[in-house]
């Protein structure tokens, strides 16, 4: 069960926290940029090169640290080719590691669409009569909000192989309220949504008690994130929105239980870009996420023991 693992992993390094990989070209240190253009040219290869080596530095450096890695599909996509097949890699780079991999692609789709990326991203594909596994991660952000339609073709595989979707809930963006806090009859939409994850969780709990259906809930909405916590005890939440997005170390620690269990706290900028808030060439730049990495860690800990 992922589950399992990601809250052992957790529990292991005493640090609730998990580490987005959101490289483009802008943020990276001109060194790695420059080695890559000198080898591949100014292509998308060349640039789908400076995003591996980036990425599984800082992967090196944080691996003893943070026990989780969130991989955005988005940026290697822009890519094209060159960029999925460097997200192909870092997640195998990842999972070799003993990271539990998540890649956030947000994906919604219906019928034999959904089904197909289920098994891209869970399964393998049969190409004649062979198979191939496209990915090795542990679990996938999934937009919930075309209902069951959207979910059921990830859950044989949440069942059967132990994988992980996180279903968007209560999102950390500010115009998620447009839609997540309408009502629902007597209900808040975030909080329909959660009340079909826990439906859809029906034989997929975890020795953890956590089901293998979890729940994006911002870091943005403290209020939020305590209700929900409370009402859905089972939800394993992934919460954004730390950092450069204003989520807060106080804000966050309503997302756990009484054990400290039960979430993760992710963050991007403020860990892959803190060398830039030193002034330096980048050169130091694994060393920069290191120490911001440990800073997430110290802060949540002031409000969060983990038993």
């Amino acid at each position: 069960m992922s589950i399992d693992f990601l809250q052992e992993r957790i529990r292991k390094l005493k640090n609730p926290t998990m580490v987005g990989l959101d490289p483009y070209l802008p943020i990276l240190p001109k060194h790695i940029v420059q080695e890559a253009f000198d080898r591949d040219g100014q292509t998308l290869a060349g640039a789908a090169a400076a995003y591996y080596c980036f990425c599984t530095e800082l992967l090196d450096a944080l691996k003893d640290i943070v026990p989780a890695v969130k991989i955005q599909s988005a940026c290697f996509e822009a890519l094209g080719a060159d960029g999925i097949a460097q997200m192909q890699r870092i997640s195998a780079y990842a999972k070799d590691l003993g990271y539990y991999v998540l890649i956030d692609s947000m994906r919604g789709d219906v019928g034999n669409i959904a089904e197909i990326h289920a098994q891209a991203m869970f399964g393998t594909v049969p190409v004649g009569e062979t198979a191939h596994q496209i990915y090795r991660c542990d679990a996938l952000t999934v937009n919930g909000y075309l209902g069951s339609d959207g979910v059921k073709p990830y859950l044989p595989y949440c069942k059967n192989d132990g994988k992980n979707i996180f279903l968007l809930l209560k999102t950390s963006n500010k115009s998620s309220r447009e839609v997540q806090d309408l009502l629902s009859g007597d209900r808040v939409i975030y909080t329909a949504m959660a009340d079909l994850a826990m439906r859809w969780s029906t034989n997929l709990f975890g020795k953890n008690g956590y089901s293998e259906i979890g729940a994006v809930v911002g870091a943005t909405y403290p209020q939020t994130m305590q209700l929900l916590r409370e009402k859905y005890d089972r939800l394993f939440f992934l919460v954004p929105g730390y950092g450069a997005q204003g989520g807060t170390a106080k804000n966050v620690q309503f997302a756990f239980d009484r054990f400290g269990h039960g979430a993760i706290v992710a963050a991007s900028r403020s860990i892959i870009c803190a060398w830039q808030k030193t002034g330096s060439d980048g050169s130091d730049y694994t060393a920069c996420a290191v120490e911001a990495a440990h800073k997430m860690k110290n802060d949540i800990g002031k409000y969060v023991v983990i038993l």
